[in-house]
């Protein structure tokens, strides 16, 4: 009955996101909820599974972190325009664009329900008291916390200049990755199999990270964001994508000349 009553929160939070995008032309709005309200639906489902009071804690302080860092920047970010993707998707929806809305957000409704799970699972584990494992995941969560941060005031820093207009940022981060605020955030959730580690369904834990890089990587993060590169910077988006792997942080192949060192 509790994972029914998750699932209809969601749901119904979705489908507010979608009157939320339909009424303000902000579709990017509808990301910022799905933030707020998967992080809800974690810590209750952390509440929920609690086995040990420090380790569900811990597991509850990264999500509340999470979606209020995220999510307030995600509600930022929308109030500057529509979401090039989201224009994207429109624009081949058609005369239906209001409906298949409607269902592409009722499907990030069912995409929310991994990350809970593992949520629940974490905060079930019955190690008696906190260890290493407890330990290893604060790491991954400050790495997480930090590294996202990094990557998202090195762009802001970027975008600032009027110099840097429609061009391509490789400085810091940027220059070994692609999208390291993806990467970051994908390795925050890393942190839930550590928790749960010892647990009988401890596996299920790896859902999160599991799910997260398929989204981030091949349907909702770079595919429509580089597309969206692509159409706008062209061949210097071209000459950065030979040089900066897409997700793995990793040493730029050549260096970049001064012409493509702006941001995006």
């Amino acid at each position: 009955m509790t994972a029914l009553a998750l699932a209809v929160f969601l749901s119904a939070a979705m489908a507010g996101a979608w009157v939320v995008a339909d009424r303000s032309g902000r579709s990017g709005h509808a990301d910022a909820i799905w933030t707020f309200a998967t992080g809800a639906a974690c810590v209750a489902a952390v509440a929920i599974g609690a086995e040990h009071g420090a380790r569900a804690g811990i597991a509850a302080l990264y999500l509340l972190i999470w979606t209020f860092r995220l999510g307030v920047y995600l509600w930022k970010r929308a109030a500057h325009g529509e979401d090039p993707r989201y224009a994207a998707l429109k624009a081949g929806w058609g005369d239906r664009a209001g409906v298949r809305l409607f269902q592409f957000l009722q499907v990030q409704a069912v995409a929310s329900w991994p990350l809970v799970l593992s949520a629940y699972v974490a905060a079930a584990a019955p190690r008696p008291s906190l260890d290493g494992y407890d330990l290893a995941a604060l790491a991954v969560f400050a790495v997480a916390l930090g590294g996202e941060a990094l990557a998202d005031r090195q762009m802001a820093e970027f975008k600032a200049d009027p110099a840097n207009k429609g061009g391509i940022c490789e400085r810091g981060l940027w220059g070994w990755s692609r999208h390291p605020n993806y990467f970051f955030e994908w390795v925050g959730w890393l942190g839930f199999p550590l928790l749960a580690f010892g647990y009988g369904w401890g596996w299920l834990a790896w859902t999160a990270p599991a799910w997260m890089y398929v989204l981030l990587v091949y349907i909702s993060g770079l595919p429509p964001l580089e597309e969206a590169m692509r159409r706008s910077r062209g061949a210097a988006f071209d000459a950065y994508c030979a040089r900066v792997n897409a997700f793995w942080p990793w040493p730029p192949r050549s260096a970049p000349t001064a012409a493509h060192e702006r941001g995006h």
